[in-house]
């Protein structure tokens, strides 16, 4: 029989008691809920979530373990999992430890046994709040305290942004592909179309982007509020015109202050893999996967050059747009997602299609 050695603190002074597994340290994060039954490896190695705290509404999580090959960033920088039921035990041909051997090697602590309907319903209803993981030998009141004075950083795309710019080689287009919090999975789609990509740091200038001479830039998903990273909306604006360009969550978010639009943060955020998008230019709908706290205001969208191409079917946000007049679109959603759904990643051959029917206007121009 276990015994509570653990427990989750909220903000709002509800306290969850469980069982810790993973690293054994304490822990403060946004406490977010995600909805996807599979890809949990891929959820905690998301930059995408650096400050959170991730509560899965699946109830058993880890069943098929951990491998070297899922991870979407070498140095996860999540801040705890919170669990109904973890799996001691996996069971799959792929699997190379568990789950709470994984966060044990990372750092990175985790809490299961606790009522993590209630804990979504909580969220669901007052939004995302800030919590901790603490032992449950510490005063809930002091751990209150401490945790109400403690502010979550806004440097969150730096604190995951490559500082050095490196290369993927490929004998295709190249793509300088900014590092906003960047998923292994758009390095991956990038190099099975044979593009030759140059990751680069958040805060590149625009000047340094053209001295590449890419043949397209892609602005990858990454962590926080959008308008923390004003250099990286002064770049975008600067090369639009430019290069074709697509970007994704982040890189979505930022292209629409770039343009002029304007972003807010959503009362808990779209995070699993199960949401519903049409496509207005199609008429199509398409399931995706999905991570962002924040989206970009439709109405905001009138003032500026881009057009509205998709929207969540679930709450009617923006989850797509393209420019008037330059080849540039973004999705909100997550094109590159694994292990899925795969329903939008014919979005990287149209950026693959915009960049070669640039360079064919160009050459006519010349």
């Amino acid at each position: 029989m276990y015994s509570y050695d653990k427990q989750l603190i909220l903000e709002d002074g509800t306290i969850y008691k469980g069982y810790g597994f993973g690293a054994d340290r304490a822990m403060v994060g946004e406490v977010v809920f995600n909805t996807a039954m599979t890809g949990y490896q891929e959820t905690l190695s998301d930059p995408s979530y650096n400050g959170q705290i991730v509560t899965f509404t699946y109830p058993l999580i880890g069943n098929y373990g951990i491998n070297r090959d899922d991870f979407e960033t070498i140095n996860p920088s999540i801040k705890g999992l919170v669990v109904r039921e973890v799996c001691q035990q996996p069971s799959n041909f792929r699997s190379q430890m568990s789950l709470d051997q994984a966060l044990k090697e990372l750092d990175i602590p985790g809490i299961w046994g606790i009522d993590t309907r209630s804990l979504t319903r909580k969220i669901r209803q007052y939004g995302t709040i800030k919590g901790i993981i603490t032992d449950l030998s510490q005063n809930p009141e002091q751990v209150l305290e401490e945790l109400r004075k403690t502010e979550l950083p806004r440097d969150q795309i730096a604190q995951v942004s490559t500082s050095k710019a490196f290369l993927s080689s490929g004998t295709g287009y190249r793509v300088v592909l900014v590092d906003l919090g960047m998923k292994s999975g758009i390095l991956r789609e990038l190099n099975e179309r044979n593009c030759d990509i140059v990751v680069v740091p958040h805060n590149i200038s625009a000047q340094e982007v053209l001295r590449l001479q890419p043949d397209g830039v892609m602005l990858s998903n990454g962590p926080g509020d959008p308008e923390d990273v004003p250099e990286t909306i002064a770049m975008i604006g600067q090369i639009m015109d430019k290069l074709p360009i697509f970007g994704i969550c982040m890189g979505h978010q930022l292209i629409s202050l770039a343009a002029g639009a304007k972003t807010y943060k959503l009362k808990f955020g779209h995070r699993g893999a199960n949401h519903p998008v049409k496509n207005l230019l199609t008429g199509k709908v398409d399931l995706t996967s999905q991570n962002h706290g924040y989206s970009v205001d439709i109405d905001s969208l009138a003032d500026t050059d881009l057009e509205l191409t998709h929207l969540s079917v679930n709450d009617r946000t923006c989850e797509g747009v393209r420019h008037k007049f330059y080849p540039v679109f973004s999705v909100q959603y997550h094109p590159e997602a694994s292990p899925g759904p795969h329903d939008p990643n014919y979005l990287f051959d149209q950026f693959i299609e915009n960049m070669k029917a640039f360079q064919a206007q160009s050459r006519r121009h010349k």
